[in-house]
């Protein structure tokens, strides 16, 4: 629960502290690539999650991309070593609110948005190995910020649905 909390104060951070600037602008042609960790857990879920995700700009404020991303968690008990996989995939679409919130910076992006993911989870152990009941289809949702330390490479942190409650990383605009 103090992942949950620090994280919404992280996204707020980003929110308060970004209204100094020009203004950042998402267009038709805008190109973004993110590079993360996933950290936090949903149920059973350990480990660190690794992934990436790509933004392309379709309309003003709109973008449409794609996410990856793994995590891999070891756990014993009673003498057994258990091994749950999961793979992530999906589709997405976000709505930068800069222009909408008249947010005046050039250096941060704010957004959220949905997508259609499907998760391939992994389970063995001694005595069994196969897909388990998490595997299927599902619509992640996100909220996110980056923050631009120069014109191409930034910060990012996104609260959501998909293989992680909060990814953290690097943002590249291309």
């Amino acid at each position: 629960m103090k992942k949950i909390h620090f994280s919404i104060l992280l996204v707020l951070g980003l929110l308060v502290g970004t209204q100094s600037f020009a203004q950042y602008k998402i267009d038709k042609g805008t190109k973004l690539i993110n590079l993360g960790i996933g950290v936090g857990g949903y149920a059973s879920a350990g480990g660190i999650a690794f992934g990436g995700s790509a933004d392309f700009g379709v309309a003003p404020s709109i973008t449409v991309g794609g996410q990856v991303a793994y995590r891999s968690w070891n756990y014993g008990y009673l003498g057994y070593n258990d091994k749950i996989n999961y793979l992530y995939f999906a589709v997405r679409g976000s709505y930068h609110f800069n222009e909408l919130l008249n947010l005046t910076t050039d250096k941060a992006d704010l957004y959220a948005g949905i997508g259609l993911g499907y998760e391939s989870v992994t389970y063995s152990n001694s005595i069994y190995s196969g897909t388990s009941f998490g595997s299927g289809i599902y619509l992640p949702i996100h909220l996110g910020g980056r923050y631009f330390f120069s014109e191409k490479v930034g910060a990012f942190a996104e609260l959501g649905t998909g293989i992680a409650p909060l990814m953290l990383g690097i943002t590249f605009g291309l």
